[in-house]
Order: structure tokens, then sequence, then C-alpha cells
């Protein structure tokens, strides 16, 4: 399995009928999150995955909806041609001009729109259940001073407990939010929850949810468990960098996966198409692999 942690799959079960996987989770890590479309391209068709539930957020839930929309060569061509036309990062110059500094948002949320008619909206709300996390900041805490204790809950999580699942922000007071795809009614309110759950200042604005500020829901858990009803019997987590076994919990149930080498593509660069390629097509070589070891363990179980 693709230099994953599969560390509990004997607990999940192929019986007929019933999904191998009842939900999987679609971790954040923005343009890294490309590895999942790749590995779902392959995977998926190879093993029938049929989940009922999706948990997803911050770019992982982008993902999602582009699955389950049936949009994916599409938005990963959109994206790939918007970012190969934009030339940087960050314009400070735009500073001056009262124009955005970040390109990001607008190519973000460009994407998600480009790619999402009506008639995919109806394909999305009729697919599993895609519920997104978001972060909503302490009712003590403005927006701003939100995000400098989230960045230095970030900072602490990646030093004392590397791993796929944060503890620090919910300790911090950070507040979890579960919404649901199926109840967005248009293209446009998509787009504000996968922007909401994607919340970093300073690259995006301060978003609100209602009259309260969010953050990105990976504050609270960058593989967001939480989305998933219980009881759920079976689950696999799709984590977008490697992380050593030892970080990786073992849980009954529940497989993680993850890329097989270092994603070729920073989070948050919109300059690089031919990365953002790179971590689409890492993603199906590992999807590949993924589906092959899994079913020749499944033969082997059944075998006399």
């Amino acid at each position: 399995m693709t230099a994953a942690a599969d560390r509990s799959n004997a607990s999940v079960r192929d019986d007929g009928d019933a999904p191998l996987f009842d939900a999987v989770v679609f971790a954040g890590g923005g343009c890294r999150c490309f590895w999942q479309v790749g590995f779902w391209e392959t995977a998926a068709p190879a093993l029938r995955l049929q989940p009922r539930v999706i948990g997803a957020v911050s770019a992982g839930a982008a993902m999602a909806c582009m699955v389950f929309a049936d949009a994916v060569a599409e938005g990963v061509a959109y994206f790939r041609a918007r970012v190969a036309a934009n030339r940087r990062n960050v314009y400070w110059l735009n500073a001056l001009k009262r124009r955005p500094v970040f390109p990001h948002p607008q190519i973000y949320r460009d994407t998600i729109l480009a790619n999402l008619d009506a008639a995919r909206l109806e394909r999305l709300r009729g697919g599993p259940d895609i519920r997104v996390l978001l972060a909503l900041v302490p009712r003590w805490l403005g927006p701003r001073s939100g995000y400098l204790l989230a960045l230095l809950a970030y900072q602490a999580e990646t030093f004392i407990k590397p791993g796929p699942h944060a503890a620090l922000g919910r300790q911090a007071g950070f507040v979890a939010d579960v919404a649901s795809v199926r109840d967005c009614r248009t293209p446009e309110e998509v787009a504000d929850l996968i922007l909401h759950s994607s919340c970093t200042p300073p690259i995006t604005p301060v978003y609100r949810r209602g009259r309260r500020p969010v953050l990105d829901g990976g504050l609270i858990d960058s593989a967001p468990l939480e989305t998933i009803p219980m009881p759920c019997p079976s689950t696999l987590v799709l984590l977008t960098k490697p992380f050593p076994p030892e970080c990786i919990p073992s849980v009954p149930g529940r497989v993680y996966t993850q890329p097989s080498q270092p994603i070729p593509v920073h989070k948050w660069d919109y300059t690089s198409p031919e990365g953002v390629q790179a971590t689409y097509d890492l993603g199906r070589r590992d999807g590949e692999q993924f589906a092959a070891a899994w079913i020749r363990r499944s033969d082997a179980l059944i075998a006399p």
C-alpha cells in the first residue's frame, strides 16, 4: 500500500453489496490535495468504492466536490491553466493600489464555480453526503487575533505531536462546525463553504459564517474524522503528506493511506501547473498500487 499506514485492514469488510468503505476522509493540504483526486481516479473504480459519507476539510473539500460532481478532468485542466497564467504568489505592489496582494482566493473560487453548474450541483447533492469541517474563532477573540492564536497552535502542534490529527486548536478554544454540501442551494454557496473551510489569513480574506469569523477547519483536525457520523464500520483516510508509521493511529476499521513520496508542489503555490500535474500523477500511481495491494490481500484471504 502507498507508503501508507495500513494498520487495521483486517477489520474492514467486503461482503457482497456492502461498501468496502462506508466513509472516506479527504484531508486538507492546499495544492497537495490534487494527490487525492489522482488517487481516487485509479483506486475507486478498481475497488468499486461507493462511500455513503465523505468527511473533508479545506482544499480536501474542494477535491471531494470535484470528484463527486464528476468534474475531475475539467477541474484539473482549469486550475492548471489559471496557475500557468499566474506569475507569482504575492503581488506586493497591489497593496499600494488597494488591490488583493494574494491571487489565491479568486483563482480558488473561480475554479470551483467554473466547474460546478446546476446539473453538477444536483449530482453532487445526490451523491454521498459531503460533510465539511470549519473552525469557529473563540468568541473572546477577533478574527485577526484568532488567526495569530491559530498560527501558534499549528506551529506548536508540528513540533509537539506530529501526526494527521490536530488537537491544540481545539484546546486553544476553536470550535468545530460541520456543514453538509447537501444544504448548499447554489454553486456560490458551495464555493463559500469551501473557502470558509480554507480560510487562512492573510492569504485569504477573513470570512464569516453568519456573524462569527471562521478559519481553516484543519485547526480542529486536518483529517477530520469527526465529520463522519457514528457508528461507521469502515473509513478510508486520504492524507496529503507522508507521516512516519509511528505517527499514524491504529484503530480497527480505519485505514490510512498517504503519498508514497513528498508531494512535488507547495500547498499555496499557485504558479506551478507542472507541480499540480505531477501531484495528480503521483496520486494516480499510488492509487493503482493501493488497489492492486488490496486485491492481492483479498485474494490471499479467500484462497483455499
